[in-house]
Order: structure tokens, then sequence, then C-alpha cells
């Protein structure tokens, strides 16, 4: 009979007393403790496991959980004599900042410092007798969500001192989600200020602690190490292209197979590995995203699960306010194609909004893009250097970036739908009083607010593109920015059918000096579609060139007039 699937169970020792559904993941115990690293940084993506591996780690650590043998006996790590005498023999700090998710510096700068609070009370007991100084009493008792500066920062170190003290053992330190403070700040705008507290804090607990015998964090992104890390000289930073701990988190194809035996849905695997799989770690490829498969056994129905844990406001904000490259890479990626790019796995939240080495590192570390594979090469300056070789994870990840493409312009859904048909129609008329709509109602949402679109409306339309992509997928391959003729159209549209129209969109923006309305602006965008021979490459691939329609399509502020030829 197959296992109950607990949904959303992080708890480990739950787990195992409950003998709910889980695969064994124990080999991450002597990994870890074989590598002797001091100070280790794990990212992965959401839902993959990292709390459940950390809690994981802290039961089979913790003086609090001795003898809980039953815990492990029947897992691998309980098949190491060495290791089955370690249980339960270090003090255990675990710590998390999941739920830091505030909107402003001085909210999070107390919620952290409550979690702190938190984890003080769980040691009370050390204020009994004089194992503590009457000083060291009264500094544990000032501990609090309102504590000055100077006192968060050493007050993680000052609690290992106390627990040191009392077990006469070094203390291990785990702490889960450790950039969710982080990227709340970059989102709400303070990341200035957070970032010199928590640097504060990371020195102290992670560098200059004697009382330390190892530690771990966990998160989504590496965060450059000038932000935070700057004085973690003995930091061990595993990313998702790092060999460390690459079988530790997701599932195997192996597991995956074994796990769907268990649940009488083998014969659903093919499917399955359509929807699930992609994920790559390190040297492990074929990885399955742990919360998808578990959410599939449990219900039986393929569904986009993961994409819908959270609103990936994130990813959707730096795709929206991109360069129109970033959305023509973006709608390649849509397409099925692999993106070259040379990016830094070191996430600078404050490079996001220009530096789109950063976007793509870090939708690589959110699990949204996998490496296909790594591209040494010698720069021009004699120094070896990395390609990534990009692509979408997996059809899960895909559904999510076309359901959120869509959401763009759900404001003005029917607006746009009409567009989408009077285009089809070859509705001129139609076409420009929709565009006009879509466009007045649209516009200020690919606003970056640096770069307003009334001045540079190409980023509305390349949205307006990935949008087209999306709904006419079935229909037409849409490209753009690609070269034909003599030059780079805007957009095309090649008909799947035999018999059905091409397109060609071209974009302008009025140029006030040289054009006196948006007529002369939609003429000009017309004649180069005929100059530069854009549907060269449609003719080529069987579109007759009376079949081919030219749109010209002419901007000035929110006003749009399309012509075509």
């Amino acid at each position: 009979m197959a296992r109950t699937v607990a949904i959303g169970e992080q708890d480990f020792a739950k787990l195992i007393e409950q003998d709910y559904f889980y695969i064994d993941k124990t080999a991450f115990i002597k990994e870890w403790w074989e590598n002797g690293d001091t100070v280790t940084l794990i990212t992965r993506p959401r839902r993959f496991g990292k709390t459940l591996t950390m809690r994981m780690a802290e039961q089979f650590f913790s003086v609090k959980y001795a003898g809980r043998e039953d815990l492990f006996e029947n897992l691998k790590i309980w098949k190491e004599e060495k290791y089955r005498k370690l249980q339960g023999t270090y003090p255990v700090i675990f710590l998390s900042f999941a739920d830091v998710k505030e909107s402003d510096y001085s909210q999070t700068r107390k919620k952290i410092c409550s979690t702190v609070k938190e984890l003080y009370q769980q040691y009370l007991f050390l204020l009994d007798g004089d194992l503590l100084s009457e000083s060291e009493k009264r500094d544990f008792q000032s501990i609090s969500s309102d504590m000055e500066d100077y006192e968060a920062s050493g007050s993680i170190k000052a609690l290992c001192r106390y627990i040191s003290r009392y077990y006469k053992k070094k203390v291990i330190i785990l702490l889960d989600e450790y950039d969710t403070p982080m990227q709340e700040a970059y989102i709400n705008g303070f990341w200035d200020e957070l970032i010199s507290f928590i640097r504060g804090m990371f020195n102290s607990t992670f560098k200059t602690n004697p009382y330390l015998e190892r530690a771990v964090m966990t998160g989504i992104t590496r965060i450059s190490r000038e932000s935070i890390f700057s004085d973690l000289n003995n930091l061990e930073v595993v990313t998702t292209t790092s060999l460390k701990y690459a079988g530790c988190f997701g599932f195997a194809e192996e597991e995956v197979s074994a796990a769907l035996d268990e649940f009488g849905l083998s014969k659903n695997m093919q499917v399955v590995k359509d929807w699930y799989d992609g994920f790559t770690f390190g040297d492990r490829s074929d990885l399955y995203n742990p919360w998808s498969i578990l959410n599939y056994l449990d219900k039986n129905q393929l569904s986009a699960y993961w994409a819908n844990t959270s609103s990936n406001g994130l990813a959707g904000r730096l795709i929206q306010r991109g360069s129109k490259e970033l959305k023509a890479d973006f709608e390649r990626l849509l397409r099925g194609d692999v993106l070259t790019k040379e990016i830094d796995e070191q996430t600078a939240y404050d490079q996001l909004d220009y530096d789109e080495q950063a976007v793509w590192g870090l939708l690589l570390a959110g699990g949204y893009l996998k490496v296909r594979k790594l591209q040494p090469y010698m720069s021009e300056f004699g120094e070896w250097k990395e390609e990534y070789l990009l692509e979408l994870t997996n059809f899960e990840v895909k559904v999510m970036f076309r359901n959120m493409i869509r959401k763009w312009f759900a404001g003005d859904s029917s607006g746009y739908n009409d567009f989408i048909k009077a285009l089809l129609a070859d509705d001129l008329r139609a076409m420009n009083a929709y565009m006009n709509k879509i466009a007045m109602r649209t516009f200020s949402y690919f606003d970056t607010g640096k770069n307003p679109s009334e001045e540079e409306p190409e980023r509305f339309y390349h949205g307006f593109v990935l949008g087209l992509m999306v709904e006419l997928a079935d229909r037409y391959v849409l490209t753009s920015n690609r070269e034909s003729g003599f030059g780079r159209y805007d957009v095309m549209l090649e008909p799947r059918r035999a018999g059905a129209d091409g397109m060609l969109l071209e974009f302008k923006v009025q140029d006030a000096d040289e054009e006196k309305d948006l007529q002369d602006t939609a003429k000009r965008a017309l004649e180069q579609i005929e100059q530069r021979r854009y549907e060269e490459m449609l003719v080529e691939k069987g579109v007759p060139k009376e079949r081919i329609r030219k749109y010209g399509f002419a901007f000035c502020g929110k006003k749009v007039l399309i012509l075509r030829c």
C-alpha cells in the first residue's frame, strides 16, 4: 500500500514517525561532514527540500535528539557506524528567515531581531545557576525585537558562547532561507540599509565566532560577496552548477520511477518526465522538482504545482521591465531555443535594474533556466571565462511563463484578444482602435520608473510581442529582431499552415524633427520593410509574396497608428 503524501510537511521527525512518503536524502549528512567546510552556503530553487534537509541535519546532530536512533535506523546514514556515534552529540542552533517578508527596513530589522529573541527563549534554562555571569545574564535578557544594532550583530555569537559553555562543545549553526529578507529589500527599495545590518550580523556569527563548529546556510540565490560576505573568507559556496551535493536536493529519475511504481502510476512516467524533469545540479541531470512530484503523487493530476506556489513576482518584474533585447531573448527561450550567455552566479540585487548578466543569473538560480552546457573560452585579455548555454527548465516552467505573460494584459484582456482577432482578419481599422486602447492601459505596466514607456515604447511592444507569441503559438512561428534581407525586422509571423498569410510588423517612434505626424512615421516603418527586403525569409520558407502582409506601427507617447501595405 502506498504511503501517505504529507503535502508541505517539513518536519523530518514527523515524516519518519508517521511513515509518510519520504525519499532518503540522509547521504547529505555524510557528504557535508566529510567535506569539513566551516561555513557552507547552498543555493537551490524554492520547494527543493532545503528546509527539510536542514531539519534532518538538525535532528541528526542535535543533543536535543540524542537517543532518537529510530528516526534514522532504516535510512542510508545508519549503515555507517561512524555516523551512528555522531547522532545527537552536538548543540545545534536552527533559525530561519523564511518569514521575514516585510515591506520596509524598520519592520524587517524588527522581524530578524524577533527571530533571534525566539531563539534565545529556547535556552532560558541557561539563566539558572551560575553558568553565566551577572553581566551575561543582563545581556541575555536584553535581547529583544528593538535591541541596538551592536547587540543584534553579536547576539548569535553570544548565544553560541553560552551554549558551548553549557555543553562543553562547539555549536553547529543552520540558517535556512538566508536571502528572503534581501529579496524583499530589493523589491521594496531598502537594500542598502538592510545589507549594512546583515553584514555585521553575518561577520560576527560566521567569521569571528570561536564557538562555531560548522555552519550551513541555504537560500535561492548567492548574494554577491561584496554585498554581505566580504568579510567571510571561510565560506564555501555551492550553487546549482557546483559538483558538491549535486544529488542531495531534488528527485533523481530512478527515485521518481520508484515512487510512481509505489502509487501505481508507472505508466505515466513519460508525461511526468516531460512536465517536471530537467533540473541540472553540478554533474547530475534529469532531476525532478520534488514539490510537483509530491503533488502529482497525491492528486494523480498534471498541473504547474511548483510554478503556482508563489507569485514569481521578481522573475516577472525583471522580464517585464527588461530591455527589448532581454525580451527578444526570452521570446527565443519560449520557442525552445538555447541562449548563450556569460553570467555571474553571484546575484547583485543592486545591479538587476541595469545588468542583464545579473538577471540571467537570478533566473538560473531560481530554477527557471537550466544549463545545457558550460563552455570555457579565453577572452581577448587572456582570461579564462565561461559561457552558459541556457534553456527553459521544463514544460511546467514554460506553462508558468505563458500564464505570466497573459496576465500582463489581464486588465484589458478583451481588447487584447480583439486585437489578435483583428490582426488575423486583417481589419486595419479595428487593429488601430484596439491597439490604442491596449497601449493607453498597458504602457505604464512596462515602465521601469527610469525610462518611462511614453519615451521608450520598445519596452512595451516587445512585451506585446511575447503576448502575441503566447496567443498565436499554435498558428504561427513568431520571431523578432532577426536578420532577413538587409537588416533586422521587428516581428515576423511565419504561418504553420500552408495557405495562411505571413506577416511582418515594424515599430517606429515618431521623430519630431523628421516627421510631422504619425502618418509619416508609419510610412517610414513600411518603407524600411520594403527597402531592407524583410520578406525574403518568409519567401524562402515558402510563403508567396502576395500572401505576406506588412504593417508599420508608429508610436508617439501613448498614441499608436498602424498602416499596411
